[in-house]
């Protein structure tokens, strides 16, 4: 009797493994071509083959969305990074964000970098804070920044990084890089070196320069990428600058950013995060979310009209406190695809800019201000 007992449960155990056992065959071709897909194009990118104009899209059409698992991001951005003989400072507080991430009692799913990694584009740079995140115990996915690129073009960060637009589905969520600091050649004319070319970009103000775009080769891309998703697909975009017109003295602006939201805006669940600014930043055009990053390197100071009126600001940082005013923090994706953004100054609470907030155009769940006065 309890021979028969034990051989009933082993082939009830031995049909129930083998039933979990095909129904998860079924996304194990998506999740291997993922892995083997974002291999080979690592490779190729160590080998220096992926330029501008190679994308890496590994996206699947579905008729409907798929249904989203809420999961967390963890997020680091704009640490501008000197060579360690210069300014370890940086390099520093770029490990405290590692740290930070690395010390999260729950991992993210990935980190996402935000951009601008180095401050003049040097290699030694790049390497690193290539080698500051390879400590990160989650996976890295990373933007580029225009600091990173205008020294010699991008071809040192995609040696490191591939390419600078990609996307990728997770957990019902289709996210989508793309590359949006291209600026109109003004260096040619004038002679510049590579070295000045990237200075005068890194300015910002120095009316030199012409505003980012995303150009017409990527928005192409952009919407070829999107094409195969239905309007009910949550979907994150990654752009280092932001897409609208915010302050263009500072270059705080996209110049086609009106275009680029044409090819979002039939998407009901629509969220983009982007860098640059190095502050809390917060924004709804349509049905379209917009949430800034924090930097580890430095806060900026709000600009002096163009500023959404969604934004929470960050109070003046203490200019004392070289870690004031930046920080790192989390995206939260729920189970409708919107975001949750987590600001986590480093010397301040916490401060949460949840999706509600935004949805309801600021009457719901608005964020608490910072806890320290003005400087």
């Amino acid at each position: 009797m309890n021979t028969r007992y034990r051989r009933e449960n082993l082939e009830t155990r031995v049909e129930r493994e083998r039933t979990e056992f095909f129904r998860d065959l079924k996304n194990l071709d998506r999740r291997s071509f993922l892995k083997v897909a974002a291999g080979s194009f690592a490779a190729a990118a160590a080998a220096g083959k992926l330029g501008l104009g190679s994308f890496t899209s590994v996206a699947f059409a579905d008729e409907t969305a798929a249904k989203v698992e809420p999961f967390r991001i963890a997020y680091i951005s704009d640490s501008h990074l000197y060579v360690k003989s210069k300014n370890d400072r940086f390099a520093n507080a770029l490990m405290r964000a590692v740290d930070d991430v690395n010390a999260l009692e729950e991992q993210p799913d990935f980190v996402f970098y935000g951009g601008d990694l180095a401050q003049l584009g040097q290699p030694e740079e790049l390497e690193l804070g290539a080698q500051i995140l390879k400590n990160l115990k989650a996976p890295l996915h990373i933007m580029v920044g225009e600091h990173d690129w205008y020294f010699d073009m991008g071809e040192k960060w995609q040696s490191l990084f591939g390419s600078p637009c990609w996307s990728f589905d997770h957990k019902g969520v289709h996210f989508v890089c793309i590359m949006s600091v291209l600026e109109e050649d003004f260096w040619t004319a004038r002679n510049m070196t590579p070295l000045e070319r990237m200075q005068t970009v890194a300015g910002l103000d120095n009316h030199l320069q012409r505003p980012f775009t995303v150009g017409e080769a990527t928005r192409k891309w952009l919407a070829d990428d999107l094409a195969k998703l239905s309007d009910e697909q949550p979907v994150v975009l990654f752009s280092h600058s932001p897409l609208y017109h915010l302050y263009k003295n500072w270059n705080f602006w996209t110049e086609d950013a009106e275009e680029v939201q044409a090819i979002l805006n039939r998407f009901k669940t629509m969220t983009v995060i982007h860098g640059h600014t190095h502050q809390m930043l917060t924004n709804r055009i349509g049905n379209i979310d917009f949430h800034g990053l924090l930097s580890t390197a430095w806060p900026w100071p709000y600009a002096p009209s163009g500023n959404p009126e969604l934004t929470v600001m960050m109070n003046r940082s203490d200019p004392f406190n070289p870690a004031d005013g930046c920080g790192n923090g989390e995206l939260h994706i729920t189970a409708d695809g919107l975001v949750d953004k987590v600001y986590k100054i480093w010397n301040r609470d916490p401060i949460l800019v949840s999706a509600a907030y935004l949805a309801s155009d600021g009457e719901e769940q608005r964020p608490k201000r910072p806890n320290l006065p003005s400087y």
